[in-house]
């Protein structure tokens, strides 16, 4: 994929930002299937007429529809700016195989992939209480996240997103915030600050969390 221009991922996603935003459903490959196209649309006007073409193609509920698509194609683009912003870090090399769903970048030689997560409600302590016990909010994360296609138990960095007024998931669309705190914890990484864990027998697992918040 060619490189983005940040300012105007950021832009659009923030156009998303003015809609509710649920599911409706869990995801599941049917309704992946129906909204494919949220990998060739960058542009939030398009991908709106996009959705109401495919609602009215497929006889789908159109409010479904939309937020469905609107969820995946807001995801899919934050992730590929925060990755872009990772690899244009001096000693972030981007992983040579595209399509690896484990691995997104290596990390001053350690492969890594990388996850932005809203602050989990279901984790049921504060913000402050999981920034002072990271490793039982990593392994928290690594238990009940992404049980579709991304399962694994492989490297990840997770980046933990925390807005004080409760819409965390606004934060994904801060690409410059987001950059300002993947620069920070870049500049001052080491290696042994991550954490290690044992999920599958005789693999280390390494992890560490990148926190946003406003």
């Amino acid at each position: 994929m060619s490189a983005l221009d940040l300012e105007n991922i950021e832009k659009e996603l923030k156009r998303r930002c003015q809609f509710p935003y649920k599911w409706f459903r869990k995801q599941n490959d049917l309704w992946d299937r129906y909204t494919q196209f949220i990998y060739q649309i960058p542009n939030w006007e398009a991908l709106v007429r996009k959705i109401a073409i495919v609602a009215e193609s497929q006889e789908l509920d159109k409010q479904q529809i939309f937020q469905y698509a609107a969820n995946r194609w807001y995801n899919f683009w934050s992730a590929q700016a925060v990755e872009q912003i990772f690899t244009e870090i001096d000693g972030i090399e981007p992983v040579a195989e595209t399509k690896d769903s484990e691995k997104d970048f290596q990390l001053f030689g350690i492969p890594f992939d990388h996850k932005t997560s809203v602050f989990p409600k279901q984790f049921n302590k504060t913000f402050e209480y999981a920034q002072n016990h990271k490793k039982e909010l990593i392994e928290w994360l690594y238990k009940n996240q992404s049980t579709q296609k991304r399962h694994h138990f492989k490297n990840r960095l997770f980046i933990v997103v925390f807005e004080r007024n409760g819409e965390h998931w606004k934060l994904k669309a801060e690409i410059s915030l987001l950059k300002k705190s993947i620069q920070k914890y870049a500049a001052s990484f080491r290696p042994e600050q991550l954490q290690s864990f044992t999920f599958v027998d005789g693999q280390t697992t390494l992890s560490d969390i990148i926190w946003v918040s406003k």
